[in-house]
């Protein structure tokens, strides 16, 4: 692991800091820290770190909020920290634009791993792409990872992309939530299918003219989704 890659940790449990900052620095990676959601947010602005772990529990500015004002000035990668019951606050999460989440109590190899996974998506080429995938005036390249409609660059997360990604290399193809999920590792499977609803959300509000009527995303009821074919 290249230790330049560093991951913010934010969370109001002391020992939980110290456990995963220990482990992750053993991994390889930097880490900074932080306990509160303003915080948080100060060390977001001084040291752009490349992924932010980020609990939801938070004092002050709860988690949801940061994640809020994360997503109007970044794309940096969330991963969540939850607790079991909070499913709605997960979802939330999720439409908020995070990329994955861990449930309290939780591994420090399982959110190690989910750390990866999000990174690998955040940072990795499609290597077997020849080129940009245009689908009307909707264009997505993979290499350069950039989403363009018509002349605007709309910034995506690194979930948003890949789910974009992956139905624009087949427009028209119509793919249920269970093939999106399995496609897109590590984005959260134990949501299950309110995950991939919540990316599709964030996906509509950012490429359709208007969300609530999309054109280019669209709902297939009772299968899933497709991408428009031009």
């Amino acid at each position: 692991m290249n230790p330049v890659v560093h991951v913010l940790v934010v969370d109001d449990e002391p020992r939980i800091v110290e456990v995963v900052r220990d482990y992750l620095a053993d991994a390889g990676y930097r880490v900074s820290t932080a306990r509160s959601g303003d915080e948080a947010l100060r060390h977001v602005r001084s040291i752009t770190p490349d992924l932010v772990v980020l609990d939801l529990g938070l004092p002050g500015i709860d988690g949801l909020d940061v994640a809020r004002q994360l997503r109007r000035a970044s794309s940096v990668p969330i991963i969540m920290l939850t607790a079991r019951r909070d499913e709605a606050d997960r979802v939330a999460g999720l439409e908020l634009g995070a990329d994955d989440y861990v449930v309290k109590p939780f591994s420090p190899r399982e959110l190690l791993a989910r750390i990866r996974a999000v990174l690998r998506r955040s940072t990795a080429a499609t290597s077997s792409a020849d080129g940009p995938l245009v689908v009307g005036d909707l264009i997505v390249d993979p290499v350069r990872r950039r989403v363009t409609v018509g002349a605007e660059v709309v910034e995506l997360t690194a979930s948003e992309f890949d789910l974009l990604a992956l139905m624009a290399a087949a427009p028209g193809r119509v793919f249920t939530r269970g093939q999106l999920l399995e496609e897109l590792h590590g984005v959260a499977v134990e949501a299950g299918e309110r995950a991939i609803d919540a990316h599709v959300k964030n996906l509509r509000r950012k490429i359709e003219s208007d969300h609530r009527r999309p054109r280019r995303l669209l709902t297939v009821h009772g299968v899933g989704y497709r991408l428009f074919e031009p």
